[in-house]
């Protein structure tokens, strides 16, 4: 199969170095006046989907954020790291994995693309479900968690090595498909200067949310967002004997 092209689905959070702080209300966190910055695992797909362009197993990546205005500069980061062409979806709602979803469909379906590179999550809402939605969506093949991709001669399907909770499982997955890639798949690589300087010059594609005609009602309602309670210092013991004391006083059995 000649001529792939591919979509890496990129989002814009709170850089993962900053400390987060919850807003006074308790509404959400806190994002004003904040560093941000490419979603990690967001990155490592895009390092994923440069790597297969480099092996000739793709010619076409787009890069793809649904999110406000400043989501651009994510997009340039990505087409910083070797994407071709950008497509910014904006929109200033809180969009839910569903949302994104169907969001990122009719972009597939639009660019006729074979292969979705995502992360396997976003570290600000931790959901863990736009592939698999995404898939489900298409009624194609997922390959989720992968810490490997290969892809044999024909270009026809991909040897997935997915890390699941008992080690390492592989499987193979034929073609369109929609991969989210886990923390061990690769190492992303630095924008250098002078292709982010390259990045300003690359096509950006707008478009609304609302023009899209899908759906994208909230369907969860956020109640309290609230700091995970303080942990209590520790306590030093002078031999084995007070620590199984201690332990059984604590209920740990």
């Amino acid at each position: 199969k000649k001529g792939m092209r591919a979509i890496v689905a990129v989002k814009r959070v709170v850089d993962y170095a900053v400390k987060i702080r919850i807003k006074p209300d308790k509404s959400g966190v806190e994002t004003a006046n904040v560093k941000m910055s490419m979603n990690p695992f967001d990155e490592i797909a895009t390092e994923q989907a440069v790597r297969l362009k480099e092996q000739g197993v793709i010619n076409e990546i787009f890069a793809v954020s649904i999110g406000p205005k400043q989501s651009q500069e994510t997009l340039r980061t990505a087409l910083a790291m070797g994407a071709d062409k950008a497509i910014h979806i904006e929109t200033d709602k809180d969009m839910e994995p569903l949302a994104v979803a169907k969001a990122l469909k009719k972009i597939v379906e639009k660019e006729k693309v074979d292969i979705v590179i995502v992360g396997k999550q976003s570290i600000d809402g931790d959901n863990n479900q736009t592939g698999q939605m995404l898939a489900g969506l298409l009624d194609c093949a997922q390959g989720t968690f992968a810490s490997k991709i290969e892809f044999d001669s024909s270009k026809k399907e991909a040897k997935v090595v997915r890390e699941v909770d008992g080690g390492l499982e592989t499987i193979n997955v034929s073609l369109p498909a929609v991969f989210t890639c886990d923390l061990r798949l690769n190492e992303p690589r630095y924008a250098t200067l002078p292709n982010i300087m390259k990045a300003k010059k690359k096509p950006l594609e707008i478009l609304k949310v609302d023009d899209l005609g899908i759906d994208v009602t909230p369907r969860i309602s956020v109640e309290v967002v609230e700091e995970p309670p303080k942990r209590a210092g520790g306590t030093k013991v002078a031999d084995v004997q007070e620590l199984v004391k201690a332990l059984k006083q604590k209920g740990f059995f």
